[in-house]
């Protein structure tokens, strides 16, 4: 969900330069003042997630090449994009977290806790 003044900015000055995999537009300022660079945006299609600009639209938007770079197939051994689930109860909690659960399997007998005593007394 883009903000009003984004889709009213768009509307009078925006030039849609393409359209990316998963929906996301992308614009390009009509003209830009003198002595800057035009100025380029995208506006995602659903919610808005950084992390879903492709590689060859991020380049472009961060002015690494002029043109948008063409859609790279996707090889089967390549995973769907997925989004950034922090702060949500999908996000990744590893075993004994407090949110799963709190408890971690004991320790095996290849780990010694460390102490401040046991340490000084082996400097000694």
């Amino acid at each position: 969900m883009t903000t009003i003044g984004t889709r009213l900015f768009t509307l009078f000055r925006g030039r849609k330069v393409g359209r990316d995999r998963f929906g996301n537009t992308y614009y390009e300022e009509r003209s830009a003042p003198p002595g800057q660079r035009k100025r380029r945006w995208v506006i995602y299609a659903g919610e808005v997630e950084a992390t879903k600009v492709p590689p060859e639209w991020h380049a472009w938007l961060h002015y690494t090449t002029e043109a948008p770079l063409p859609e790279v197939k996707l090889y089967p051994w390549q995973k769907e994009h997925v989004p950034n689930m922090t702060g949500t109860p999908e996000a990744y909690r590893p075993p004994g977290h407090e949110l799963a659960g709190g408890r971690r399997p004991r320790a095996t007998g290849d780990y010694e806790a460390w102490t401040p005593e046991l340490e000084d007394e082996r400097r000694r």
